[in-house]
């Protein structure tokens, strides 16, 4: 995951995915990342996982998807730090994808990544 300032790269992180098979989010349960363009719109200081950043899927592309499929498209997709309780794992979690089709940091990178990316900035997701 890299974030960008004024159109330069300001840092990169390595991360953990979802732990379905690496393809887009097609719906609620699949385990998978969406792919897409989507917004930073809500910040949780009390996850059950250090820190969460909301991203704002489903999009309207996404719902659309969805509803022409008849699946429900899911939701709660955020970039979040280590499980409470878990953090000592540190970077041992990227080696696997193993969220519900979160984005997973070290708990001090979602500390530092809390600290830079305000609510309303844009997210682009790509595998």
């Amino acid at each position: 995951m890299t974030l960008f300032t004024n159109g330069k790269a300001l840092k990169t992180y390595k991360v953990a995915l979802g732990r379905g098979s690496g393809a887009a989010k097609q719906r609620e349960g699949d385990h998978e990342t969406p792919e897409g363009f989507y917004t930073i719109d809500n910040r949780n200081a009390h996850s059950r996982f250090h820190r969460a950043l909301h991203i704002s899927y489903p999009n309207s592309e996404d719902k659309r998807r969805a509803q022409q499929e008849g699946v429900v498209p899911g939701s709660l997709i955020m970039i979040h730090g280590i499980q409470n309780g878990l953090g000592w794992i540190g970077s041992l979690q990227q080696k696997i994808d193993w969220t519900d089709g979160c984005i997973a940091v070290t708990d001090p990178e979602i500390e530092e990544i809390w600290d830079l990316v305000p609510l309303g900035t844009p997210v682009e997701i790509r595998h």
